[in-house]
């Protein structure tokens, strides 16, 4: 099991936002896919207190329910990165 897990829902931009940073930086991490039904969404909204994607929990930092993918990319890149 990764120390990342990477909530998304197949065809959302900004999903694919965040999986291709992810998959750049070459990190390995665990995908779930949530219902296209937010009112299905319980478990992502259960680590990040929403129902939007993409969400991120890294546990090797601590991240809990990180939402909104601009701000997941800065802190994968400023974290992971090689800057």
């Amino acid at each position: 099991m990764a120390d990342i897990t990477y909530y998304e829902l197949p065809g959302c931009p900004f999903c694919a936002k965040v999986r291709a940073t992810l998959e750049d930086l070459d990190l390995e991490f665990d995908t779930v896919e949530v219902p296209r039904s937010h009112a299905e969404r319980t478990e992502v909204e259960e680590v990040s207190g929403q129902t939007g994607v993409p969400v991120i929990t890294d546990e090797a930092h601590g991240v809990e329910g990180m939402p909104e993918s601009d701000d997941i990319v800065a802190y994968l890149e400023e974290t992971y990165g090689d800057a």
